[in-house]
């Protein structure tokens, strides 16, 4: 079995649900090599041709942000698809979108843009932004993700990860993913420079990195090398129960058809067959409980 934990897909705009991101449909989905709409249909295509079994939909920002609606309509119609909702968390009634979306079975959890400016959000990348810290404050909307057992998906730059061992600390009874290597800098090596800083997070068992997006963050061409020494650092650290690969297909697919997000792994000379095993399926199924 193979689970793909970060993929995203999104339906046609309607006057319900109009696409408000103009600037991600032209600089980024007119990139990529699907058609401008790219519903569950077409993922369970891609995922059939790549040989994935089941995936996590996403929530996409090519609606309003926070407008979840295809992203649970994913989990609630296709038995293959779990879903991830995304939030804000100062929003008033966060809580209650929180627990009216973790109703739907299927919805694992919610997505937190924290590399994003709070008015940018999912617009642009700022390192130097630390809105992460004050929404922990939100108290009401953390209890209600204690209380729904939602997971804590997190998309968070090395350089900000003073704030995830915050939030960790804070919360420690919450279960953790942080997206795409915390943005691995391949130039350095992993016991150098922000990257290192994961290791302050591994004692914690709540915690997984995700090695999702690996054609974006490497420098070389498949099978991305200049990542492999930080894969076996993840490891040392945290084990393989919890290093967890992902695709982030289709936003990799301007550079990179989707088998080979997957089949990158095949060329990692230190990994067993039972490492992949690991890192494709059962440590993401065991971490969140699908176990």
């Amino acid at each position: 079995m193979t689970l793909d934990p970060h993929t995203h897909a999104w339906t046609e705009p309607s006057a319900e649900h109009p696409w408000t991101n103009g600037s991600l449909v032209r600089g980024a989905v007119d990139s990529f090599d699907v058609e401008t709409v790219y519903d569950a249909e077409a993922l369970l295509d891609d995922m059939d041709r790549a040989g994935v079994d089941e995936a996590v939909v996403v929530g996409y920002p090519i609606n309003d942000w926070t407008d979840n609606f295809y992203t649970i309509e994913c989990a609630a119609e296709y038995e293959r698809l779990y879903a991830v909702v995304m939030l804000d968390a100062f929003a008033d009634d966060a809580a209650q979108q929180l627990r009216t979306a973790m109703e739907t079975e299927g919805v694992l959890g919610f997505r937190l843009g924290a590399i994003c400016p709070m008015d940018r959000m999912w617009e642009t990348f700022d390192t130097s932004v630390d809105w992460l810290t004050d929404a922990l404050d939100e108290t009401e909307f953390w209890e209600a993700a204690q209380e729904t057992d939602a997971v804590v998906q997190t998309l968070i730059h090395a350089e900000q990860l003073d704030q995830a061992v915050e939030m960790v600390e804070r919360y420690p009874d919450l279960t953790y993913l942080f997206d795409h290597w915390g943005h691995a800098d391949p130039s350095l090596a992993p016991e150098e420079g922000d990257f290192a800083k994961f290791a302050e997070l591994a004692d914690n068992e709540n915690v997984a990195i995700k090695i999702s997006e690996a054609p974006h963050h490497s420098e070389e061409e498949f099978p991305y090398r200049d990542l492999h020494d930080h894969l076996r650092w993840l490891l040392d650290e945290f084990g393989r129960e919890r290093v967890i690969w992902g695709s982030d297909f289709p936003n990799v697919s301007d550079t990179t058809p989707y088998h080979e997000t997957l089949t990158w792994l095949d060329h990692v000379d230190f990994l067993s067959e039972t490492d992949r095993e690991w890192l494709t399926d059962r440590a993401f199924r065991e971490h969140v409980g699908l176990a």
